[in-house]
């Protein structure tokens, strides 16, 4: 009896992180926004997007990055999220290294979110 309410209580904690992670922190579910900037890396593998997003009276302006796969075909992947910022500044060192508003990412494996700092 004991080991059915341990396992209950671990699914329990579990299932209230998940929901926490997902209404919180998951990068697929950020706001659109308004395309500010494209940018491709220099071997035309990916192009960077960036929109800016307004949350209205009560929030800042935010930026979100967002990698596109030009060479393969697969969803486009948000990798950069920065609040109390208007513009985006991007800059690519190579196919794979970029820069946006002087944080280095290497794509596609990295991401940058503030709310993780």
């Amino acid at each position: 009896m004991k080991k059915k309410a341990i396992i209950a209580a671990m699914i329990t904690i579990a299932l209230a992180g998940y929901a926490i992670y997902w209404a919180f922190y998951d990068m697929s579910r950020l706001p659109t926004g308004e395309l500010i900037s494209e940018v491709q890396s220099p071997g035309g593998t990916y192009t960077l997007k960036s929109y800016s997003t307004d949350g209205g009276a009560t929030t800042s302006y935010a930026i979100r990055g967002e990698l596109n796969f030009n060479t393969e075909n697969k969803k486009p992947k948000n990798i950069y999220w920065q609040y109390k910022v208007e513009n985006a500044s991007v800059e690519w060192l190579d196919d794979d290294t970029v820069i946006i508003n002087g944080v280095q990412l290497d794509v596609p494996g990295e991401k940058y979110d503030f709310r993780r700092e």
